[in-house]
């Protein structure tokens, strides 16, 4: 652990085919970030959108022209997951490559949480930093707005974004309301100070051109030195803004119009790329953070063929679009059938850079095969479906065991048949008690065809596969309390 995280006043609570030569674990990187040194590292991470939300994916009413090009110079992921379908423990995932009910953070942190991405966790900047690395974050951060746990005491260079959601801004994301006055201001961030109230849905609809610009400029300045960029856009999350650029652009409304403003983002990044011939030697990579935000009809996008959307454990919640893009390393046009997801990056790019593991235990596999087109390459063999929005347990919902999905009894929060939202304001939606179920994802992505009592065996091999997760993660459901949990970091309050 660093000095400076040492000093901090928290405490817990409770073999791709390259020319690229990998470092020996623990050494730094090559500084030199040309043809033959560590790759450079792009996330571009949307929020909320949907898996039929790009052109690729089927997305109808706009073009995503940027974001296809990518996909048709990598690989296009269909079972590609997030560890929880939402915002604070998604990203939580993505960051440490653990289950972020593993780490303590679960559903979304709110303005008035005092809980954080713990110090003691090793982030995926600062495992790149030391390799060498480079690191910045322009964008929403979402996991720990307190000092202690902003990106640059969590391994980022710089910082230029949103401490949390701007939609615990406005009444109900309704944006013709504007703030509500029980949140507190939400300010843009440079590093660790507020520099400028977001007061207003002007001041939001300059934020993709801003945080694009951002990073566009920093893979200019570090063009001779390997970097890792994280570029998290607080859109397509309600409420929606977008630049006068694309306003009015897409038959699908304003929703289509940031979508539109998101792939113009991503054409930036990839143009600075070709500028400084870095595009061979960067490892890019698109995703979302979880699915969409049905309740807000016509501001929300599409799960495509699949169930339900943000904040349930079915398909439409957890399963996101992902783009990986290499040139010269990963098949152009290639797709992955294979499960995958936001936890498997951590390990995956310690892979590449030579870095170490964390010492403590994380939950992301190396899917260096799956970028390889390696024949039936299979690293990730199961995924858990964690749900937990306030409550300090979660719960497990669902288990996938390669094609077959087990759902448990719990209380779903679902939109199917309700009254959708309109222009900004959320709709009607109702709590559901499910039972057992099983679907064959394969056959079945939609989830619409039990078949629990035809595959009583896969049943019992799945019950099998929960039992070992609860004893591990906990789960609120069954009362498990789960032996190898960690604590998030806490602010400590003086009496």
């Amino acid at each position: 652990m660093s000095m400076n995280k040492k000093m901090l006043l928290i405490q817990g609570v409770g073999g791709l085919f390259l020319s690229v030569p990998v470092a020996s674990a623990g050494m730094p990187a090559n500084k030199e970030a040309g043809k033959d040194s560590e790759p450079n590292i792009i996330i571009i991470l949307a929020d909320d959108m949907g898996y039929g939300d790009i052109g690729c994916f089927g997305a109808i009413g706009y073009d995503t022209p940027n974001i296809d090009r990518l996909a048709a110079s990598g690989m296009r992921f269909t079972d590609f997951y997030v560890c929880q379908s939402v915002s604070s423990a998604s990203r939580a995932g993505l960051l440490t490559g653990c289950y972020s009910n593993r780490i303590g953070i679960g559903g979304f942190l709110v303005p008035a949480s005092n809980i954080g991405i713990n110090p003691d966790e090793v982030t995926l900047a600062e495992m790149l930093k030391g390799q060498g690395y480079t690191t910045a974050v322009f964008g929403k951060w979402h996991v720990g707005h307190r000092k202690p746990f902003l990106p640059l005491q969590q391994g980022f260079d710089e910082f230029c974004g949103l401490p949390y959601s701007h939609g615990q801004w406005a009444y109900g994301a309704d944006s013709a309301a504007g703030r509500n006055p029980k949140f507190p201001p939400l300010y843009l961030m440079e590093g660790n100070d507020n520099v400028s109230e977001i007061a207003t849905m002007k001041d939001q609809e300059t934020l993709t051109t801003l945080f694009t610009e951002r990073a566009v400029s920093f893979i200019h300045k570090n063009k001779r030195h390997p970097f890792f960029l994280y570029l998290a856009h607080p859109m397509p999350h309600v409420p929606l803004a977008v630049s006068d650029k694309f306003k009015g652009k897409s038959e699908q409304g304003l929703y289509g119009d940031v979508i539109m403003e998101i792939d113009w983002s991503v054409g930036q990044v990839l143009q600075a790329l070709t500028d400084d011939g870095l595009l061979d030697n960067t490892l890019v990579i698109f995703t979302s953070d979880n699915g969409p935000w049905l309740i807000f009809g016509n501001h929300a996008g599409s799960a495509g063929a699949l169930r339900e959307g943000k904040l349930t454990t079915y398909e439409g919640g957890q399963r996101v679009p992902c783009i990986m893009s290499w040139p010269g390393h990963i098949k152009p046009g290639s797709i992955c059938n294979e499960m995958a997801s936001t936890i498997d990056v951590f390990p995956t790019v310690a892979h590449l850079v030579g870095a170490p593991l964390p010492d403590k235990k994380i939950d992301g596999v190396d899917i260096i095969s799956l970028l390889e087109g390696v024949e039936d390459a299979s690293p990730r063999k199961e995924l858990l479906y964690y749900f937990q929005y306030a409550d300090p347990v979660a719960n497990l919902e669902a288990v996938r065991k390669g094609n077959w999905k087990l759902i448990f009894p719990h209380t779903a929060t679902v939109v199917e048949g309700c009254k959708p939202g309109m222009n900004g304001r959320g709709g009607e939606n109702i709590k559901k008690d499910v039972g057992y179920s099983l679907y064959d994802l394969r056959r079945d992505p939609g989830e619409r065809y039990d078949v629990k009592d035809y595959y009583p065996e896969i049943v019992e091999e799945l019950k099998e596969l929960a039992d070992s997760a609860r004893k591990d993660l906990g789960d609120k459901l069954t009362g498990a309390p789960g032996e190898n949990l960690r604590q998030p970091g806490r602010i400590v309050k003086k009496k």
